[in-house]
């Protein structure tokens, strides 16, 4: 059975990594209000199914790809049901075709592994070398639903707060784009 805590309001008594850290301290600076959920690692789909039912939010889908010289990255942020087509997305953004950034990367610059990666990845992000994008259905929803950095913690928060407080906090304006 996959664990799934009760809705928690508050930060976590432990961090598990740095970015988590980071993400609770920037929500708390900001004043930006969340709930989360501690579960057991998340490896199906039949686990997100779950998450979404027990705080009452779809998680988004979060990509991080760079281009083939491996220069420019970018985090894409789009609904779990789309599928990602590298050429599709090269075509909006009028740019050469991409590809899924490796492990090393994700751990170097976004502080997770695979399975964790987060919009909150770009608070490790100083040298300001990704760019974000989001599909405009994920901005058009009222709530967003992602992992704290970690494999075992997921959260929900006001989608508006994602792009209109806390991107803007760190330098990290959004591409929007339709997918």
């Amino acid at each position: 059975m996959f664990f799934i805590s009760n809705i928690l309001i508050s930060t976590p008594e432990k961090y598990l990594t740095q970015l988590q850290e980071r993400t609770y301290e920037t929500l708390e600076k900001l004043q930006i209000p969340f709930e989360r959920v501690n579960t057991d690692e998340a490896i199906s789909m039949e686990d997100c199914i779950e998450i979404n039912q027990k705080l009452n939010v779809n998680m988004v889908k979060t990509l991080f790809l760079c281009n083939r010289q491996q220069t420019q990255f970018y985090l894409l942020i789009t609904t779990a049901d789309k599928q990602f087509k590298a050429k599709d997305f090269s075509n909006q953004l009028g740019i050469s075709r991409v590809s899924f950034a490796s492990a090393d990367q994700l751990e170097h610059l976004l502080g997770v592994k695979i399975g964790a990666v987060t919009i909150f990845g770009v608070l490790l992000d100083k040298d300001q070398v990704i760019q974000v994008v989001l599909d405009e259905e994920v901005v058009a929803r009222e709530w967003y639903g992602c992992s704290d950095g970690t494999t075992t913690g997921y959260m929900k928060i006001r989608t508006s707060d994602v792009t209109h407080r806390f991107l803007p906090y760190t330098d990290h304006l959004p591409k929007v784009i339709q997918i």
